[in-house]
């Protein structure tokens, strides 16, 4: 096997009706990155909470905390995300109240930084509970379009298809090295990494999340 048959399944999708729900959510992406610094805020708190869980049920709970995000206290926010069935809620309470120092001027940090590539190396190392996944989940989820999101579900079709060897664990290097696979096909469909993800994950699930 090879990207080939990956690539010819993308194609045949972008042909789809697919395509216009693909486009609405990178243009919700980007109207998300206009917003203000507190609300981006709430979308780094949404990819804080989906790291090792399930993305559909986080987007439940960041609907349902809303502005808790940001002036709950760490103990009632962890009481609020346990009530509403999150697996890790000291943690994350932990975390998200931590990168509260973030929140004022996260637009103005974001837009800090000439490369996007440090951007994201940024977040991974200075926000508890975001490495390069996570990092990358968040940018996209503001607008920016060349980070792919990458876990074993990503891994597992690229493998499947022979595209690549599985990795052990997904460090820093090999995080780049698959990206860089992905920007290949997208590259052979037309498609940015924003974009890409978006098919993939429909491939996978058979939806479009965020």
């Amino acid at each position: 096997m090879s990207s080939k048959k990956l690539v010819a399944e993308i194609r045949q999708l972008k042909k789809s009706c697919l395509k216009k729900t693909v486009d609405g959510r990178v243009k919700e992406f980007e109207k998300v990155g206009e917003k203000s610094s507190r609300e981006i805020f709430k979308e780094l708190c949404f990819c804080i909470l989906t790291a090792n869980y399930n993305a559909e049920h986080a987007i439940v709970i960041q609907k349902a905390v809303g502005n808790g995000f940001l002036d709950f206290s760490e103990r009632k926010l962890a009481k609020e995300l346990k009530t509403l069935g999150y697996r890790y809620p000291n943690t994350r309470a932990k975390y998200i109240v931590e990168a509260r120092v973030h929140a004022k001027n996260l637009k103005k940090t974001i837009h800090s930084f000439e490369d996007e590539q440090d951007a994201r190396i940024w977040f991974a190392e200075n926000v508890k509970g975001l490495g390069m996944k996570e990092s990358s989940h968040f940018l996209r989820n503001i607008g920016y379009k060349n980070f792919a999101i990458i876990d074993f579900h990503i891994v597992d079709v690229l493998v499947g298809h022979g595209i690549i060897k599985k990795p052990k664990t997904i460090s820093r290097r090999n995080y780049v090295g698959i990206e860089d696979s992905l920007k290949a096909i997208g590259k052979k469909i037309g498609l940015n990494m924003a974009e890409l993800d978006l098919y993939l994950w429909y491939l996978e699930t058979g939806k479009v999340l965020k």
